[in-house]
């Protein structure tokens, strides 16, 4: 295996290459993707590599574009639509919550819906409530709907992979924090598998369930936590749908505790659903109530103070696992 270090976007923008080299039937769509590589950068060359007729820039009408995508995947392409931030899929909700995520069901499996769907989540940049929610949670009610949250310049390439493989419409989220994150990714770029989860970090104490951006914040977390004399696990999910219960509930009932840490809704979001799966399948292993650090139930303040206030850190995840452990 040759490894070579790459950036989140720069692997992501790898395997875009590679997909369109191997396959002609994947399309890109988008605003500002072909001459512009995207606001982030992640389609940079695509244009030129393989023409305006599979890099196609598109008006400002997520509503437009995303529907022809739907109309595209179910005759034959594999469109990846980009959307500059997830947000704007309020937008186009239609399109993704009536179509694209039922087309195989009404159609009784006849139709294919090989569309990826790659958007931004994510605050802590100034961006404001209208361009910084992290919506997967949302997206991961919707059945017909896969939903991804990659942490790593590795598993956001192997999992980008595995999505533009799918015969089911993902949702493939990347937080904004995270495009400049420098890893090793492997030159071959081999597929992750969707619904398995990864251990970041093992430990013995209690099990940290973090996703996206919050990895690294319980990964920082955890290292001093050890200082304390706390050994803390880490375990990134990875795909929000399918979620891998099996991995998280064989880890809680090794440790007994479970904290879950996402930037997602801190009602009826994927804490919730994490802890209420672990309530179901591991309450006798439990030696503590299992707690959710999420942001509060307001829309994501503009202000760097308030937003910085806002975001869920390495000192409230060290703070909620003391107290956890006290119990």
């Amino acid at each position: 295996m040759t490894e070579q270090m790459m950036t989140f976007s720069g692997a992501l923008n790898a395997v875009l290459h590679q997909a369109m080299r191997q396959d002609g039937a994947v399309v890109c769509i988008g605003e500002d993707i072909a001459q512009n590589g995207g606001v982030f950068g992640v389609t940079h060359g695509l244009c030129d590599a393989f023409g305006s007729d599979r890099v196609i820039d598109t008006p400002i009408s997520e509503t437009a574009f995303v529907g022809m995508a739907v109309g595209a995947a179910m005759t034959g392409l594999k469109p990846m639509v980009e959307l500059m931030f997830c947000d704007f899929t309020g937008v186009c909700f239609d399109q993704i919550l009536n179509q694209a995520a039922k087309a195989r069901f009404l159609s009784n499996g006849k139709l294919k819906l090989p569309l990826v769907i790659r958007t931004t989540m994510g605050a802590g940049d100034g961006s404001g409530a209208m361009h910084s929610q992290s919506l997967h949670g949302l997206f991961a009610s919707i059945p017909g709907l896969i939903v991804v949250c990659p942490s790593s310049p590795a598993d956001a390439a192997g999992l980008l992979k595995s999505s533009l493989a799918s015969d089911d419409p993902v949702i493939f989220l990347e937080n904004k924090q995270l495009y400049e994150l420098e890893g090793l990714v492997d030159a071959a770029l081999p597929p992750v598998p969707l619904g398995s989860a990864k251990l970041a970090k093992d430990g013995a104490d209690v099990t940290i369930v973090a996703t996206s951006a919050m990895v690294h914040e319980a990964l920082a977390a955890a290292t001093r936590l050890e200082s304390a004399g706390v050994s803390a696990a880490v375990l990134d999910p990875r795909t929000v749908k399918p979620l891998d219960e099996a991995s998280i509930l064989e880890h809680v009932r090794g440790t007994g505790r479970l904290l879950v840490v996402d930037e997602g809704a801190p009602f009826a979001g994927l804490a919730d659903a994490v802890i209420s799966s672990v309530v179901r399948g591991s309450f006798p292993s439990l030696k503590a109530a299992p707690q959710k650090l999420c942001p509060p139930d307001t829309p994501v303040p503009y202000a760097p103070a308030p937003e910085a206030c806002w975001l869920p850190g390495s000192d409230a995840i060290v703070e909620a696992v003391v107290l956890m452990m006290e119990d």
